[in-house]
């Protein structure tokens, strides 16, 4: 049987084992979805996401294995409008190009949920994890097969009649999911690792480290609209957006909502303002760690202020170089790291 709450705060050498057994379970699964992460963000920035036009989560684990099976694919990428209005006559070879990135994307979505189940098997037989832990695995794991489910509704977007992308609101659900699901398995991870709080701290440190919390995610959604409406192409100045602080077109729209789904300008100038945010948090939490915090949460308010430093600057260069790939893959990836940062510092402060 698992062991329950009081043995798992134990400090014997056998349940020390399991807990960091299952700790390193849950960050690996973590590291996984860090990397999904990252390849969906290829395949929107090379337009690959919309190459594969069947929902087969069995039969799809096989890539076509010869001539006849990629010409049925490709004829089937023709129908969509994206062949049509962005990649006609680029022949076979351009589609298998495309393809393999949203394959890969897709199998390691299935990998991530056979590292989830089958290693949760042994790690229940094994006793090794907690009664109370089970049903916040599950509505994980079900919130896993609720990702899934939601790619194929953001990608059936791109095969309406006049589309070449993805509906940026769909694609704003689907990475808020994948965001809520690593940071369900962070903090859970960071739980068994260390389960006992590490003692007082600054108030004012804990207040910054929830509002970096709450920041990081709402500028990567933002970041999303961003990317869902191509926004990065425009305004390629820093910090100025058109020669002015606020652009002239920020609530051009009406009524006002529509501009933060559909204005280019509002849409830009937002996750500017809420990165600039996030940037002044990190700062304070640096400021506030170096001179009250104890030596865990000065050095982790330390590494939060490093890796927003670098996500700044990755975003400037992002916009001002007009959204190369390998430039723009890196913001997304060092986003992640940013949103990790932040748990960990709050998961470090947390009261007993």
């Amino acid at each position: 049987m698992p062991f329950d709450d009081r043995t798992f705060s134990s400090h014997s050498g056998e349940v020390l084992r399991d807990r960091r057994l299952l700790a390193g379970w849950l960050f690996g699964l973590c590291g996984m979805i860090w990397v999904m992460i990252v390849l969906g963000g290829a395949t929107r920035l090379t337009g690959s996401g919309l190459s594969i036009m069947e929902w087969a989560p069995v039969t799809g684990v096989l890539p076509p294995l010869t001539q006849a099976d990629w010409e049925r694919l490709y004829h089937l990428y023709q129908q969509i409008p994206q062949y049509a209005l962005v990649n006609e006559g680029f022949g076979l070879a351009g589609f298998q190009h495309i393809f393999w990135l949203e394959y890969v994307h897709r199998l390691w979505g299935r990998l991530i949920g056979v590292a989830f189940v089958v290693p949760l098997v042994w790690l229940v037989w094994r006793g090794a994890v907690p009664l109370r832990m089970l049903p916040r695995l599950g509505l994980i794991f079900a919130l896993g097969g609720l990702q899934g489910a939601v790619g194929w509704f953001m990608v059936a977007s791109g095969f309406f009649p006049d589309s070449t992308a993805v509906s940026p609101g769909r694609l704003v659900i689907h990475l808020a999911l994948a965001l809520l699901l690593y940071a369900a398995l962070l903090w859970t991870g960071l739980s068994v690792l260390r389960p006992n709080a590490t003692g007082e701290s600054p108030r004012v440190l804990r207040w910054l480290a929830r509002a970096l919390v709450a920041l990081v995610p709402l500028t990567m959604i933002a970041g999303a609209w961003v990317a869902g409406l191509h926004a990065g192409l425009d305004y390629n100045t820093f910090p100025l957006m058109d020669r002015r602080l606020v652009p002239a077109g920020y609530a051009a729209l009406h009524p006002l909502l529509r501009n933060f789904a559909e204005n280019v300008a509002t849409v830009q100038f937002n996750h500017r303002l809420l990165a600039t945010f996030t940037a002044l948090a990190a700062a304070g939490a640096v400021a506030v760690g170096i001179a009250w915090g104890n030596g865990r949460a000065r050095a982790t308010a330390m590494a939060v202020g490093a890796v927003v430093a670098l996500q700044y600057l990755l975003g400037v260069l992002t916009l001002l170089w007009v959204v190369p790939v390998p430039l723009a893959v890196a913001h997304q990836a060092v986003a992640v790291l940013v949103l990790t940062a932040a748990m960990v510092l709050l998961h470090t402060l947390r009261r007993a």
